[in-house]
């Protein structure tokens, strides 16, 4: 189990997008917002290195953090963010308060085993596909992974695995799946390589530049000297 990410926070009282810019621009900190766990929401401000540093690690997103806050210490999960839509960078964040006796809904990354063993790639001229990253779970906070876990090896092209067969641990279930059938998605699925489309795109690159634009490049040039 990796161990917990812990984010060190303040209250802050100024609201209003005036006040988030400038706690951002002057203090180099990042609004946010904890709430649940029947407590009422409080305002917060979280330093912007620390989470540029956090975010670094995939259970960020998926994991209960450590939020201290007022010297104690609180379990809560990320639910939301805001980017900053040109730098990338972080603006603002929702955490929610965690309780043991609460599901929570996360949703966890897919990790895929056995790409380069896979059957269909090695033996049939196949690739894989991912069609999912992640997936969202419930589950009461000490059953919840660190991710979710599918092994290809033994695909062959044509073949697929669809969230009713991604394995999950006791306690956990994918609530997309009580939804019907038609919810049932492939996560990965191993499909031919189209090789003749590939190569004929390589030939048509190779294809050498028609003369008639130089021609015409010349021409012109001969009517300026005129």
């Amino acid at each position: 189990m990796t161990d917990q990410i812990v984010l060190s926070a303040e209250p802050r009282s100024d609201v209003g997008k005036g006040a988030s810019r400038r706690l951002r621009r002057v203090a180099s900190r990042v609004p946010g917002i904890v709430y649940g766990a029947g407590v009422e929401p409080l305002m917060i401000s979280l330093f912007a290195n620390d989470l540029a540093k956090a975010e670094k690690f995939e259970t960020f997103f998926s994991q209960i953090l450590e939020l201290q806050l007022e010297g104690k210490s609180e379990q809560v999960v990320l639910k939301d963010l805001q980017r900053h839509p040109s730098r990338g960078e972080i603006i603002h964040m929702d955490l929610q308060r965690v309780r043991a006796d609460q599901e929570l809904h996360v949703h966890l990354p897919i990790h895929v085993l056995g790409e380069e063993e896979c059957k269909g790639v090695r033996l049939s001229n196949g690739q894989i596909l991912h069609q999912m990253i992640e997936v969202e779970v419930v589950c009461l906070p000490a059953n919840l992974p660190e991710y979710l876990e599918i092994d290809v090896t033994d695909l062959d092209v044509g073949d697929s695995i669809h969230l009713s067969e991604v394995p999950v641990p006791e306690g956990v279930t994918i609530p997309s799946l009580d939804l019907g059938d038609d919810h049932d998605q492939p996560v990965v699925q191993v499909v031919e390589k189209r090789v003749q489309l590939e190569e004929e795109d390589e030939e048509s690159a190779e294809e050498p530049e028609s003369d008639e634009g130089e021609s015409d490049a010349e021409e012109g040039s001969a009517d300026d000297e005129d």
